[in-house]
């Protein structure tokens, strides 16, 4: 589908190092405070038991696990808003992601460089990235304004009026600080009022604090002042290891892996729960196809309808949509075949108007 997350963070608080975890695509990460230039993609598998469990069942020829889209910015500078640090290419490519993993060092190492050789302070590296992007964001609103004031006040336009009314909320939360996500705002009228604005500090945002192994399974002090500061801004905190991580990237086999797992009291990689979380920022669901030849696993935005659904197989499944069958994955797994679902009455039969479940297991019929 084409969203992605994008993961920014200051220089050496580990955010490539993650990036290299979820993905094979290899950033340079250096010992210094300095980053890439040009941000890395890497096109991330999903993991999810539900597809296993299905292929079990189906023993399929192949197996297609679905995909989110990751991006390792190259690391914000303090006056990025006003171009420092080549700030207006770094801001350029966060708006481009539809979602925001912003990491946070919460770890001591000597060894390891922070910017002007300041203790560590996640809050303080936070407030740096927060404050460029929200300058950044200020000028955009305070652009619409002069815009959208004209039109309100000459026209004596409804729209344009409404526009400004939530133009102007965002100005007064950017000015105390705030990011534009604080601002409540209905989903469909900020669509339907300012969908091209694109708002840096409107995108959802993760915090993921990396943390040395000892505190992976608890956290620390550090932590505990990262959830505190994000408190109210509608965000979710998740703490990883990072060098834990790489750790089990280097690790050949599953079992091997698991060992170690078991030896830091771990039941799955960070990694996974961060592929996870991306996916629910992304407000993304999953439904399945399933049979002889294929078990797959398709993504799609939460609130979509089963033609729109269906066309992310196929644009012909859209366009001659008939109707949607549909088995709850509860189902399919306790009865065991599509034949048996069938036969205890198990299968839907749904129109254009039914917004697919995650987890459902669909069947298109179309007509082209």
């Amino acid at each position: 589908m084409g969203l992605q997350c994008g993961i920014v963070g200051l220089p050496n608080v580990g955010k490539s190092t993650l990036f290299n975890c979820l993905s094979n695509a290899k950033a340079q990460a250096a010992n210094f405070p300095f980053c890439t230039i040009e941000p890395n993609l890497g096109v991330i598998t999903v993991p999810d038991e539900r597809l296993n469990k299905l292929a079990a069942i189906d023993n399929p020829k192949r197996i297609i696990p679905t995909t989110i889209e990751i991006v390792d910015i190259a690391g914000l500078v303090k006056g990025a808003s006003k171009g420092e640090g080549l700030g207006n290419k770094f801001l350029a490519n966060i708006r481009e992601t539809d979602a925001i993993i912003h990491v946070l060092r919460c770890f001591d190492n000597n060894n390891i460089v922070r910017e002007g050789g300041a203790p560590v302070d996640p809050i303080a590296d936070k407030e740096i990235i927060d404050t460029e992007l929200q300058l950044k964001d200020l000028e955009t609103v305070e652009s619409r304004i002069q815009k959208v004031e004209k039109i309100a006040k000459v026209g004596n336009d409804k729209k344009a009026q409404k526009q400004l009314e939530l133009l102007t909320q965002y100005r007064e939360a950017l000015m105390k600080g705030l990011s534009a996500r604080t601002v409540e705002v209905d989903a469909a009228v900020k669509k339907e009022l300012l969908t091209d604005l694109n708002l840096l500090t409107d995108k959802p945002v993760l915090y993921v604090c990396n943390v040395d192994e000892a505190s992976v399974k608890t956290g620390n002090a550090y932590t505990e002042k990262v959830m505190k500061a994000v408190e109210g801004e509608n965000a979710d905190v998740l703490i990883i290891g990072a060098a834990i991580e790489a750790d089990i990237a280097e690790l050949e086999s599953y079992d091997e892996r698991q060992m170690f797992l078991s030896d830091l009291g771990l039941e799955e990689p960070g990694v996974a729960k961060l592929i996870k979380a991306a996916y629910k920022l992304l407000n993304l669901k999953t439904y399945f196809t399933t049979g002889p030849d294929e078990t797959r696993a398709w993504t799609f935005k939460a609130g979509m309808k089963a033609p729109q659904c269906a066309g992310i197989i196929h644009t012909d499944f859209e366009k001659g949509f008939i109707r949607a069958e549909v088995i709850k994955y509860n189902d399919y797994v306790t009865l065991g075949s599509e034949s048996a679902c069938r036969d205890a009455g198990k299968i839907g039969i749904e129109g254009k108007d039914y917004e697919p479940e995650d987890g459902d297991i669909m069947h298109f019929r179309f007509n082209v």
